[in-house]
Order: structure tokens, then sequence, then C-alpha cells
């Protein structure tokens, strides 16, 4: 199905001013806070990685698969972003618990051939 732009915008207006950000990929969205990508968007719903700090965050986290093949990760739906300081409450726990991305090594090129 994919998520709606609509979508996007009125979870970011909720974090408006607090530096979080979207990116599409495949359809879906990357958000990012912190410089680290702390949240999908997917299907239209908020999807979180499971790790304890938002586990204790959520008090009774349920599970969800933000698209086929993936991981389990904590299902947060829409209603609550409409609570503003929790939404940023978590999105603030998941920048300060996740690590730091891993830096992009670039592969040597392939020297080209004579032939």
């Amino acid at each position: 199905m994919g998520t709606r732009t609509e979508t996007v915008a009125f979870f970011l207006e909720q974090l408006e001013g607090r530096g979080v950000t979207a990116r599409k990929m495949f359809g879906e969205y990357g958000i990012y806070a912190g410089g680290r990508m702390v949240a999908l968007i997917c299907d239209d719903t908020l999807f979180v990685r499971p790790i304890p700090e938002a586990a204790a965050y959520l008090g009774t986290p349920v599970e969800g698969l933000p698209y086929p093949g993936a991981k389990p990760h904590f299902r947060i739906e829409p209603d609550l972003w409409e609570q503003a300081d929790w939404l940023w409450g978590l999105i603030a726990l998941m920048a300060r618990s996740l690590p730091e991305p891993q830096p992009k090594t670039r592969k040597p090129a392939k020297p080209k051939g004579n032939g």
C-alpha cells in the first residue's frame, strides 16, 4: 500500500522545530533524528526498533513487521502521534539509545584491463 505523504507530513508537523526529518525509501519513510535513523513509517504506521529503552517507555509494546521479511519492531499507532510531547520523548529516546551509524566505506575501484 505504501505510506501517504499526508501521514508523514502530520508526523513531522507534530515534531516541528526538533530536527526530525523523513527520507523516502522504497515507497515508505525512514525517520531521522540526531544523525541517526530512529524509526520507520510503513503503511501509515510508525515502527521503532525493539530495544529495552523503547519497551520501558511504551509500557506494553505491540510488535509488528514494518515490511515483508523485516525483523519485528514496536508498532506505534497514529492516534498516539497526536500527543506531540510523548511522541518527541520516544523519538529523542531512540536517538539517544541507538548506536552511532557506521561510516560508509568505499570499495577500491578495480583497475581497468588493457584488453
